[in-house]
């Protein structure tokens, strides 16, 4: 297992300390913050530096500007979204390391937060330069990294930074690792995996170091069409990556070889456009109509796919069943989060789709965790080192 130094193992007492988080967050056209999710996220960590008489210096990148400053990727939402959480001022800089910027940071008195703007103005930020990173660890005297959404990066406000300065994780990130970790080291059998999403190619480590380790792998989405047509099934004009078609083919083979139960969709409901007001009828497996494309998993399936995940004491789900962003295409990913809100094992939920879907039925609360990593949370199930958990001081 991963165990990195937390809170719990220094002193912050009158530290000037400064957090990595994961503010990227979405902002609509009028500038307001329509998902504050990994805003409050981070705040249990906020909380505990500032009740030890710090000075809080928080940083996060916001969208991708590239390294070019974009009015409409200011990081001025988050702060006044973040005041309004903690109940306090939260002062935001112009830049991230100016003679301004610099003033503000001298002149903070103990229990103010600032926070930097966004990180991605400065294209040394995603190089990853040593002189930003220094800059940056000039502000403090200890670094948390609580940004398991960008910890699969080797950023200068991720890894680059913990080179000058005792680098611990945050509460957020401290979770992250313990449930993945989990899953990666010791799950508790039966362990049930649903893979879903659009293709394969995005997820072909994850699925080979699954079929390591589960008992049951469930496919949906439209990479189950992909694995459909290996197995010789007409699939009509769903999604199919042709070129993946042979490595779907390998991968049922190697479930087959390793005992693991590999199931695919049996029925589907298919649509003649994606469009909310399309012809939609429920076919089987068997009876694809050729001028037809199937947008979500049908009603037989989810009975299948629940009666596995009744059945399991740890389950991971990561991509939804079909095209859930249209209301008529989403009864399948719904239900599959419905399956895991009653589960009695560790649920585990990752991957920026599904967690959109459980926020979306309000069933978060129940699941054990809802991962804030889509791409580091893949990485970290394929067994790779992350540059930005990796930095972090071992216990």
């Amino acid at each position: 297992m991963i165990n990195k130094k937390g809170f719990e193992d220094v002193d912050l007492a009158g530290k000037r300390v400064i957090m990595r988080v994961d503010f990227n967050v979405p902002i609509d056209g009028e500038g307001n913050i329509s998902d504050d999710t990994r805003i409050r996220a981070a705040l249990p960590s906020i909380q505990f530096v500032l009740k030890n008489n710090t000075k809080l210096i928080l940083m996060s990148h916001l969208g991708r500007p590239k390294g070019q400053i974009r009015e409409d990727l200011r990081m001025s939402p988050v702060g006044k979204r973040l005041s309004e959480l903690i109940g306090k001022e939260v002062i935001v800089t112009k830049d991230c390391i100016g003679e301004e910027t610099k003033k503000i940071i001298s002149g903070l008195q103990t229990g103010d937060v600032a926070l930097l703007e966004n990180l991605r103005f400065y294209k040394e930020e995603e190089a990853n330069d040593p002189s930003f990173a220094k800059e940056l660890a000039r502000f403090a005297d200890i670094f948390v990294n609580d940004a398991f959404g960008t910890a699969h990066r080797a950023h200068a406000s991720t890894e680059g930074i913990a080179q000058y300065l005792p680098s611990i994780a945050g509460y957020l990130m401290e979770k992250e690792i313990n449930f993945l970790g989990k899953l990666v080291y010791s799950p508790e059998q039966p362990y049930v995996a649903i893979i879903g999403g659009a293709k394969i190619s995005t997820k072909i480590g994850v699925l080979e170091k699954l079929l390591e380790k589960v008992n049951v792998l469930i496919i949906g989405g439209g990479m189950s069409y992909t694995f459909l047509k290996a197995k010789g099934f007409e699939v009509g004009n769903s999604l199919v990556e042709t070129e993946k078609v042979n490595l779907a083919f390998e991968l049922i083979k190697k479930a087959d070889g390793k005992n693991v139960k590999f199931i695919l969709p049996i029925d589907h409901v298919v649509a003649d456009k994606i469009e909310e007001n399309a012809r939609v009828k429920n076919v089987d497996t068997n009876a694809m109509p050729e001028d037809m494309i199937g947008v979500d998993i049908g009603p037989k399936t989810i009975r299948a796919f629940r009666r596995e995940i009744k059945k399991g004491k740890t389950i991971l789900w990561n991509g939804p069943m079909g095209i859930f962003e249209i209301e008529r295409f989403a009864r399948g990913t719904n239900q599959i989060a419905r399956a895991l809100s009653y589960s009695s094992g560790t649920t585990v939920v990752g991957g920026g789709d599904s967690v959109a879907a459980v926020n979306k039925v309000k069933l978060a609360d129940k699941i054990s965790h809802v991962s804030t990593g889509g791409g580091a949370s893949l990485e970290f199930l394929e067994g790779r080192e992350l540059p930005g958990i990796k930095a972090l001081m071992d216990k």
